[in-house]
């Protein structure tokens, strides 16, 4: 989660939301991919972190099915990449900080717990959550008051 955080600052550095991700092998402990929050940059509003980070995996295995990795993100995935995540098959989801505005897992919709979901991870959320709202808050205090984050 640490590297994860090391993203999220990357994101905000550049004017993006600060949320960072990492998809690691917990077999070997090889960190597979990474990824941070980049929607305005790319003009694209699907990158978000988990989404880049997906991306990167997959093209890194050569496969869309990711079984068996664990997947890292600083705050709860919203339900865009619930379902990227479902549909990629990752094993195991962990979440710093909750979204109780758009977080889809914990909160909201709880994609996973809907009887559509065709793949379920297993998931937790809390790790480092402190460290993952300081930095949204910290970004978004500074975003009300016109300055750089």
């Amino acid at each position: 989660m640490h590297m994860a955080l090391a993203c999220a600052q990357a994101a905000a550095d550049a004017g993006e939301t600060p949320v960072g991700c990492v998809i690691v092998d917990e077999t070997t402990g090889e960190v597979v991919a990474e990824g941070r929050n980049g929607p305005i940059g790319a003009h694209d509003p699907t990158a978000h972190a988990e989404i880049v980070a997906l991306r990167a995996a997959a093209a890194r295995r050569g496969n869309y099915r990711l079984t068996g990795l664990t997947l890292y993100v600083t705050l709860e995935p919203c339900a865009m990449c619930a379902g990227a995540i479902s549909h990629a098959r990752i094993g195991r989801v962990v979440w710093g900080a909750d979204d109780p505005k758009g977080g889809a897992i914990s909160h909201g919709p709880r994609f996973f717990d809907q009887p559509t979901c065709h793949w379920r991870p297993a998931f937790e959320g809390g790790l480092l959550a402190a460290e993952g709202a300081v930095l949204l808050r910290a970004f978004f205090r500074a975003r009300r008051k016109g300055t750089a984050a």
